[in-house]
Order: structure tokens, then sequence, then C-alpha cells
């Protein structure tokens, strides 16, 4: 049994691209994702977002279903390129959705907590450099001082940037997002220059514009474990953390890169110059919270036919529809390592969540009994941790709807509302039913 206080934030989450569709209306033009999408082979059945769950439509449907959580708070992104379609040109229409969203959230009790980048950055900055670029800086501040002036009274809480591994070494490194490429000299320059316009954002609120909600930013982060204590092995869960959290914790809360880190780069990166005298400074601005996405741990081995030394390791866990370990009790060493290294800043767990094969009833239910266990043994965590003095400030749960999976498509269905990409039509499913009571009672 786990209680929260009346103070705790229970949420849920969704980002723009997953849901919004509308790819052409507002003013808006392509993102780097309308452009991936759309390249044959990068997603699954060749799905692209150019509809999603036409949340761009239907918003005002799917903030009575959030309404009908009994949630405090609901996360969601904006578009870049439906406030910037042109460099320097602002779009009005664009942010209009988004000031319209935001009132009616509020109007029905629900405080928006908005991420200002969920990876899909306009074509038109990726054109001229994209995240290599660090013009790319700039321009993100120009973005966030607009999103800043137009919804800072309507919103309760910011986060610069969600997740900037995904968008630095999945886009540039690995190339399974957009942008695509395959180039670890592009990732390490691309995830510097996301931090560092982080840390110009922060600073632009705070010192600038000298407005006062909390601002934060969003990692991804998964606990890294050795398929066994040997030494390679190891060495192997040393460098993957390094790859995942640290190259990310380190500047942040430390104020510098990891040194065995940037040594397994140098093969690749030629130079480092482009980290400038003040950066590491302001990518260390200090923020107000630290939102964590959190899904599964990570079991590694030695490999030395991989770049940096490791490759997954067989598990013997239950795993999500992802193939991803359910790991609880490790999300719970994850907390108590970030609090013993790195920050006592609130914790938010900005997602947490996982895909299962769901199964659309024809009276319209849906019977998700693995998500709703997957969600009750994280949410007991979190009680447990908050019951040990972690101070986790909220959770908000991934996510709202059955969205575009990045390249997974819409094959993979994260959802605590089914949703039917033929008739966009909404069905709650057991575990939405299943969070509202824990939200309505505080407890679980």
């Amino acid at each position: 049994m786990g209680t929260f206080s009346k103070d705790f934030i229970f949420g849920t989450a969704t980002s723009s691209y997953q849901i919004e569709g509308a790819i052409k209306e507002g003013g808006r033009t392509p993102s780097i994702w309308d452009t991936f999408s759309s390249i044959p082979g990068k997603v699954v059945n060749g799905d692209t977002g150019e509809m999603a769950c036409d949340h761009y439509h239907r918003f005002e449907e799917d903030i009575e279903i959030i309404k009908s959580l009994g949630v405090d708070s609901y996360r969601f992104s904006i578009a870049w390129p439906r406030i910037f379609p042109e460099e320097g040109v602002y779009n009005p229409e664009g942010m209009d959705f988004y000031v319209n969203l935001s009132k009616q959230l509020l109007a029905q009790g629900i405080k928006p907590f908005v991420t200002i980048y969920h990876w899909d950055m306009p074509q038109w900055a990726h054109e001229k450099g994209g995240w290599v670029n660090r013009d790319s800086v700039k321009w993100f501040k120009e973005y966030a001082q607009a999103c800043f002036k137009a919804l800072d009274e309507y919103v309760d809480m910011w986060i610069t940037h969600n997740e900037p591994w995904c968008a630095a070494l999945l886009g540039y490194h690995q190339g399974v997002h957009a942008p695509g490429h395959t180039n670890m000299d592009e990732a390490v320059k691309a995830a510097h220059h996301i931090m560092l316009s982080h840390g110009e954002a922060v600073k632009l609120y705070k010192e600038e514009l000298k407005l006062e909600k909390p601002i934060g930013i969003t990692l991804n982060l998964s606990p890294i474990y050795a398929a066994s204590n040997s030494q390679n092995d190891l060495l192997a869960a040393n460098n993957m953390d390094g790859y995942l959290n640290r190259w990310f914790l380190d500047p942040i809360f430390k104020g510098k890169y990891p040194e065995d880190m940037m040594n397994l780069y140098s093969k690749y990166v030629h130079s480092y110059e482009f980290i400038q005298s003040d950066d590491l400074e302001l990518i260390s601005y200090p923020c107000d919270f630290l939102g964590i996405n959190f899904y599964n741990r990570q079991l590694v081995e030695f490999s030395g036919a991989s770049d940096f030394l490791y490759r997954l390791a067989y598990s013997d866990y239950p795993k999500s529809g992802m193939g991803w370990d359910i790991s609880p009790k490790e999300f719970k060493s994850l907390i108590y390592r970030l609090r013993q290294e790195y920050t006592q800043l609130p914790i938010y767990i900005t997602e947490n969540g996982a895909a299962f094969d769901d199964v659309l009833e024809e009276d319209g239910t849906v019977h998700d009994t693995d998500r709703k266990q997957y969600m009750e043994q994280h949410i007991l965590a979190v009680a447990e941790l908050n019951q040990e003095g972690m101070n986790i400030a909220g959770y908000y749960l991934w996510s709202l709807l059955d969205n575009f999976e990045w390249a997974f498509g819409y094959g993979k269905r994260f959802g605590i509302v089914y949703v039917d990409f033929e008739t966009q039509k909404r069905y709650v499913k057991d575990s939405a039913k299943r969070y509202a009571e824990i939200v309505g009672a505080r407890k679980i």
C-alpha cells in the first residue's frame, strides 16, 4: 500500500507529432519527421503522422477524456513548425491552437505542463544543418521566447527538451529517428547544441524575461547492468551508461562531460573545439526540477565488434510489447543513484508506460491487464520512493492515446485510450479506469 499527498501531481502525457495530424493546416510547414516518415523503409508500414490521432481537430474531446481520469495535469508538446514555419517568421495562428488548448484545460481544472521540443524540428532548420549547426541554439531560443511570451500565463510548468539522447543519438548516430543520419561526430555536436539550447532557454526564462514558473528538462534514463561480473561485461555496462545516461546527466548537473566517454568517442569525433569556453556553464544553468522518462532497465555484455564495446544481453525478465524488461525495482535503484550522485531537485516522472498488443472487444472494452499491472508496479514504486524521502513530485502516465510511435508507426500501442485509426474513435481501456481509481483515492 502506498499513499500520495494532496500536493503530488498525477498526469498523463502526449507529444505533438504523435497525435496532432493536420500537418498542412494553420500555417504549419513540414518537420523533419514529416520528411523522414515519407522515406520508404524508415517507418513500419510506411506510416506517417499526417493524420495521427487528429488531435488538432479533436482536442476538446480529448480534454473530456483527460478530465474523466481526474488527473491534475496534462503534459503536451508544441510543434515548432507551427510556430516558426520559416526561419524568423512567427506564425500567430499556429500558437493560437496551444493557447486555446491551454485555456480549455484550465477551464476543466487541468494544469498544462508544456514541452517545447519533442523532436519535430522544422525542415527548414534541418536544411540549414539542424542540431549539428550551432545556429540551432539561436533558432531554438527565438522559438522558446515566443512560447514563453504567448503561453506562460496559462502554463504550470515548462520542459525545454524531451529526451535529448533520442534526438541526438537515435537521430544522428543510429539513424532510426529523424533525420536518419549515422554519424557519431554529428551526434555528439547535436547533443551538445541541444543541451546548450536548453541552458539558453532556462537563462532566457529566468534572467531576461524574469518569469517564475518551474522549468526543467526531461531525460530518458535507464539503469544499466552487466550480464556478469567479468571485467569485460563491467566495462560494457560502464560504456553504455556513459552513452545513454552520463553524457547528459554530467554536463547538466556537474558542468562537464565524462572524460571516459570523450576518450571513447574521440575515434569518431574529429575535434571537441565546438565546445566553447562558457558552454558547460550555460548547460548547467540551474533548473527547478528534473524530468525522467523511465521504461526499462538494460542488461548488457561485452562485444569487441561494436563501436563502444557493448551489446544488449539476454534477459529472462518479463517483457513489454516493445521487448523491454519490466523492471520497477531497477527504477527505484535509478532514483537512488540520481539522489546520491546528481541532484536533490524535485523529480517528475514525465513518462512511464508500456506498449502491449491490445484487443478491442465488440462491446468497446479493452482489457489491457498487462499494462494495468505495469502501471500499478511503477506507481507503487513511486509511493515507496516518497516514503523514503526521494521527493518524486509527480507522475505522468504515457500515453493518453495510442499514437504514432515514431519508427514503429501505429503498430505499438502505448495508450490508456485505444484509438481506432480508421474512424478516430476513442475507447477507454481498463488501464485508464484503474488509473482514475488510483488518482481519485491517491493511493495504490
